[in-house]
């Protein structure tokens, strides 16, 4: 028999598994959800005093644990122990499954991300701003570091209309709603700024990520990261790693329990998806071939800029290709390398005109800020070259970098002639933390005024990805920015070395015709 043990996340106790409870125990599993201590659930016999925090959560979750599995050890009756945990919860299960590897046969990361030793649940709250001043708060973290958490005071739960900071409500009832907002309990700051410790023990025990693929991650999206070769990934491409995916927000025990139950009985079982690892036979996406067959050009490399120029006389036109990301910081080759952006830029400068890639420092979602100063001063350094013409210049991003075109949309330069996006993720993802930003193109366009934009649309895009194109492309016609689609109706993202196609080589070269007509024009 399996035994699962649910654990919450933030602001929410045992109450929010009810219905996915109900499902497992019907399908002849042992079911235990935890009620955090100040979430619903009083403090454990024995616990330490004083305020609540993360080491408070993870006695928790042991006491339950071991309750399963008896004082002596192992697990009554031969059950099996699958630790869940969601959101914030994943810390105090980690925690515990670490004291107590030899009775967790699985732990199932619930739309969770992967904490590491010596680092608060704090830097795990999606929204950027209200982790900032969390952080002020905890002295930037350093005071925590120091002396081991322990933090008094509490953060109040969201509103109604909060919770969307948290994560994507899609597929929740207004009644569901509505009840885990009166449900809600304030979160205790210790637990979000005590550092967790692990020893290692848990680095052995199987596990299973449950991505929700309505709140911004995909098993797609993780295996195109996983494919950039950070070593702190490696491990998602382990023997006993699987993956799942449910279609719904980040609530899945409420948007679809019937649905999380199955999966969670899945994984129990050792089943699912397993990522391929980055050196592989098949190189991953962003090292395969460009689409075309463009002779090899000399480059120019100055600082994070590479310049290919035209053969003949100056000054030209420039195009800058700005690539997306997050793109981890040790990973090699850098994108300037990729043979996409190779590839791209010698075709433009074949063309006529001065083609620069550069890097930019997008290495986590929390750097849109300083890769959009970044990118405006390798602009800045293009136009004052004297082989380029100032006054027309282009922009054109990619994947990831496309946020960074709302600073562009928003008061374009008389400079700027076009602005070009393929496969663009062109809204923030719901658990990326930047709704409060500037970064949303959607909004920005209206601003644009002439500036003509040029849309290269994927017609097998990740759903997530494609619906911040339709959001932007709706915002678009609503505003009247001249607006021209491009569309790839059988390609992928990164089709432009991910398939190759008559298709793909076609609306590579259409894209390029389109933005060096605005740059001449």
């Amino acid at each position: 028999m399996t035994a699962f043990v649910l654990v919450p996340g933030a602001f929410t106790g045992g109450h929010v598994w009810e219905r996915t409870a109900e499902r497992l125990s019907a399908a002849g599993a042992d079911v235990h959800a935890v009620s955090l201590t100040g979430l619903g659930g009083p403090r454990v016999a024995g616990a330490a005093g004083g305020p609540v925090d993360l080491e408070t959560h993870i006695a928790d979750v042991l006491a339950v644990i071991d309750a399963v599995g008896g004082a002596g050890g192992g697990t009554a009756g031969g059950e099996e122990i699958v630790l869940v945990g969601h959101d914030y919860g994943i810390h105090p299960a980690l925690g515990a499954a670490d004291r107590r590897a030899d009775r967790v046969s699985r732990i199932v990361h619930l739309d969770a991300g992967m904490p590491r030793d010596g680092v608060p649940a704090l830097a795990a709250v999606p929204d950027q701003a209200l982790r900032e001043r969390l952080a002020e708060q905890a002295g930037g973290g350093a005071a925590g570091e120091r002396s081991g958490g322990g933090a008094a005071g509490e953060l109040p739960p969201p509103v109604l209309e909060e919770w969307q900071r948290w994560g994507s409500t899609e597929g929740v009832s207004d009644v569901a709603l509505d009840r885990l907002t009166a449900l809600a309990a304030p979160q205790p700051l210790g637990t979000l700024f005590q550092p967790l410790r692990l020893s290692g023990a848990v680095a052995a025990v199987p596990t299973t990520g449950v991505l929700c693929t309505a709140n911004g991650v995909s098993i797609e999206m993780l295996q195109m990261v996983v494919g950039f070769g950070d070593p702190a990934l490696r491990a998602l491409t382990g023997p006993g790693v699987t993956f799942f995916e449910l279609p719904t927000g980040h609530w899945p025990m409420l948007s679809c329990p019937a649905e999380l139950a199955e999966v969670l009985l899945r994984a129990a079982a050792g089943e699912g998806h397993r990522l391929k690892p980055a050196d592989a036979a098949e190189p991953p996406a962003h090292l395969r071939p460009f689409v075309l067959d463009v002779p090899e050009r000399p480059r120019e490399r100055t600082g994070n800029l590479d310049l290919y120029l035209p053969d003949a006389e100056g000054p030209w036109p420039a195009v800058v290709f700005v690539h997306g990301g997050p793109v981890p910081a040790g990973a090699r080759p850098t994108p300037r390398d990729w043979p996409g952006f190779v590839g791209y830029a010698r075709y433009a400068a074949g063309q006529g005109v001065v083609a620069v890639t550069l890097d930019h420092r997008l290495h986590d979602m929390g750097d849109y800020e300083r890769s959009a100063a970044d990118v405006r001063a390798a602009v800045e350094r293009v136009r004052a070259d004297p082989r380029v013409d100032a006054d027309r210049v282009a922009l054109w991003f990619f994947s990831g970098g496309g946020l960074l075109t709302a600073d562009w949309l928003g008061a374009p330069p008389a400079w700027l002639r076009c602005l070009a996006a393929s496969y663009p993720v062109i809204a923030p993802l719901p658990n990326w933390g930047l709704s409060g930003s500037r970064f949303r193109p959607a909004d920005a366009v209206a601003g644009a005024g002439a500036l003509p934009v040029v849309l290269t649309r994927v017609g097998r895009e990740m759903p997530e990805i494609a619906a911040t194109v339709e959001e932007f492309l709706a915002a678009a016609e609503d505003c009247g920015a001249k607006t021209e689609v491009i569309d790839v109706p059988n390609g992928h993202h990164g089709f432009d070395t991910v398939d190759a196609t008559d298709e793909a080589r076609d609306a590579v070269r259409q894209a390029m015709r389109s933005v060096l007509a605005h740059l001449t024009a």
